[in-house]
């Protein structure tokens, strides 16, 4: 099953709700529902990730864990998939949703501005390109995720029926040694 494939890259409940540092938490994270396994949970989590991977914002983590909690998608997968946008993906990844909203916006894209890293240039610089990168990210980010969800949806259906066709043909190859 999809739950083995999951289950062994996420970390340790058990653990996690004792760590120093979420014990400000509290009951909120002894919802059994935020640990399952789930093809519901699974695939919640999948859109809520991939979501606020997309959000231009910092603590996009954050952003997840409560999307988690009021969703019940899974918390462990909602936060790590907002590993997506990375150091190293986040360059990428934000020009294209800034095209992508520039080009929503009709708005001319802005290429080879001479950048200095003073106050005022940086203060200027994102007030020219915060509504294209904004709307950019929510719509990348809301096709995205819904792709991912359905994706992910499907892929535990057709996972479930192979391992039962596969098991079908087991016991069917196992009657026909018998007689």
């Amino acid at each position: 099953m999809p739950r083995k494939i999951f289950k062994k890259y996420m970390p340790d409940q058990h653990k996690l709700r004792e760590h120093r540092s979420l014990r400000w938490l509290g009951e909120h994270l002894h919802n059994p529902n935020l640990w399952h396994l789930t093809r519901k949970s699974v695939s919640r989590a999948f859109f809520i990730g991939v979501f606020c991977a997309f959000l231009p914002i910092p603590g996009q983590m954050f952003v997840a864990a409560a999307l988690a909690f009021w969703l019940a998608g899974n918390l462990a997968v909602s936060i790590g998939l907002v590993w997506l946008t990375n150091p190293i993906t986040i360059p990428p990844i934000f020009y294209f949703t800034y095209r992508i909203g520039a080009w929503l916006l009709d708005d001319r894209v802005r290429e080879g501005v001479a950048f200095h890293w003073d106050l005022a240039s940086l203060q200027s610089e994102i007030s020219a390109i915060w509504w294209p990168l904004l709307l950019g990210s929510l719509v990348c980010g809301i096709i995205l995720s819904t792709i991912s969800y359905f994706a992910i949806r499907w892929f535990w259906i057709w996972h479930v029926n192979r391992s039962w066709r596969k098991r079908g043909e087991r016991r069917s190859r196992l009657r026909r040694k018998r007689h």
